[in-house]
Parts: structure tokens; C-alpha cells; sequence
């Protein structure tokens, strides 16, 4: 990440997954950003993603609809903040589009590429309001499911 102190990171209030994966920046960049790619990845199996709506600009919609294997259905509508093509996304569920206030925020979400040789080193970020916030994450699995998500990732930009 940069020394750009809106990115400091708050060991209380964030959790942090970073990897050097073996695919290009603009892959995972489309990875993010289309949602066609985005259905294929975005949720650890044997959950799935079976709706994805992207408006890739800020204060444009972040939706997708998860599915537990028991076929129950989870929809989660947020909006970008800042949207870098290839180096950043941020979105959070705080927000609805149009920068409107949701009625039950969770998280802030940022996402930077930064070229590693012909790969990429990811960095997700999970911001939370409070220490209750990030430790219910931290318990869903953040770590383990946004591990399993980035290989799904992984796997779907190199069939891309």
C-alpha cells in the first residue's frame, strides 16, 4: 500500500489479507469489475454468487447475491467510493448507491493491485466501525473465506 495515511491500518478496527498472486493486475482487475467474472469467484464454495450488479464509479452500485449451499439467499447492495482502473476499489455497504446512508452498515472494503513481477500483490482490507464489527468478521472467517474467494479468483482470470 502507499504511505497515503487514509490507508493506515488500525490492527483494532481492520483485518488484512495480502498475497502475491501469478496473474497480471488488469486480470483481477476485470475479475472485480465484470459481472460475469465476478459470479464465478466472488463467494467461497460451496457458497456461490448468483447475481452481480457493477456501476464502476463513484457512488455506483456494488450488488451481489450470495448463496448458502442450503439454497438461501443473501443480497448485499453497497456503493464504491473510489474506483482506480487496475491499482484500487473501494466500496462499502455503509453507503447504498447514490451515497445514500444504508440502514445497517458492516464494512469498508479496499482492494489494491500493485504489480509483483508478471503478477500481483493483492491487499483486502476490511474496515470496521468498532472492535465488536471487526471481530464478528474475524469470526465469520474473513481470513479463510477471502483466501478461498482470491484462488477462485486466481483460477477464473487464468481461463480469462
Amino acid at each position: 500500500m502507499t504511505s497515503d495515511p487514509r490507508w493506515k491500518i488500525d490492527p483494532r478496527l481492520d483485518l488484512v489479507l495480502e498475497r502475491v498472486i501469478d496473474v497480471p493486475p488488469e486480470l483481477v482487475w476485470a475479475a472485480w469489475t465484470r459481472p460475469e467474472h465476478l459470479c464465478k469467484w466472488f463467494t467461497p464454495a460451496p457458497w456461490t454468487t448468483v447475481e452481480a450488479e457493477v456501476d464502476l464509479r463513484p457512488g455506483g452500485i456494488f450488488r451481489t447475491t450470495m448463496r448458502s449451499p442450503e439454497g438461501k439467499d443473501f443480497p448485499n447492495t453497497g456503493c464504491y467510493l473510489e474506483v482506480i482502473p487496475n491499482e484500487r476499489l473501494v466500496f462499502t455497504d455503509a453507503l447504498l448507491p447514490g451515497f445514500r446512508p444504508a440502514e445497517k452498515p458492516f464494512f469498508t472494503a479496499i482492494v489494491t493491485l500493485e504489480p509483483y513481477g508478471t503478477g500481483t500483490r493483492y491487499t483486502a482490507i476490511g474496515r470496521h466501525r468498532d472492535e465488536a464489527g471487526r471481530k464478528q468478521h474475524e469470526e465469520m472467517g474473513f481470513h479463510t473465506g477471502w483466501g478461498k474467494a482470491l484462488d477462485q479468483l486466481v483460477a477464473v482470470a487464468k481461463l480469462m
